[in-house]
């Protein structure tokens, strides 16, 4: 008799979990002010980040005479960037949270109207028997 060979059965949330974004990317000026939180926080927090999530690509490129950014690249082609400039270290992980658990969907506009309504018009529908009676 042969034995069933073994799967994992996909299930909603449990087993196997992929997150949407793919990489992270810290660009950064080394002489600019601004880029001074940016700087502290990859010299101190980078590195336990980076090995809290190994699903993650993390790249840290220079970007002179700019504004530091943080840019997340997630699945399904979308990026998402957020400036930093002049930011503290614990705003700038809050910031790297928000990016590392966001999916990179762009909230839609639900309806073309605020209000569903059977008729258009504020007054309602117009009928003859609305108006002045008449006479014969």
């Amino acid at each position: 008799m042969l034995a069933k060979p073994l799967t994992t059965i996909a299930k909603n949330g449990v087993g196997a979990f992929v997150f949407s974004c793919r990489k992270i990317e810290f660009s950064y000026c080394e002489r600019s002010g601004s880029s001074r939180g940016m700087i502290e926080y990859l010299q101190n927090h980078l590195i336990p980040f980076a090995k809290e999530n190994p699903q993650l690509e993390v790249v840290v490129t220079p970007r002179p005479s700019k504004h530091p950014l943080i840019t997340g690249t997630y699945l399904n082609r979308k990026q998402k960037q957020v400036c930093v400039r002049n930011k503290k270290p614990d705003v700038i992980a809050e910031v790297v949270k928000l990016i590392r658990d966001n999916t990179g969907v762009t909230a839609k506009k639900r309806f073309k109207k605020p209000v569903i309504s059977t008729t258009e018009s504020i007054r309602g529908i117009w009928s003859p028997f609305h108006t002045r009676p008449h006479s014969i």
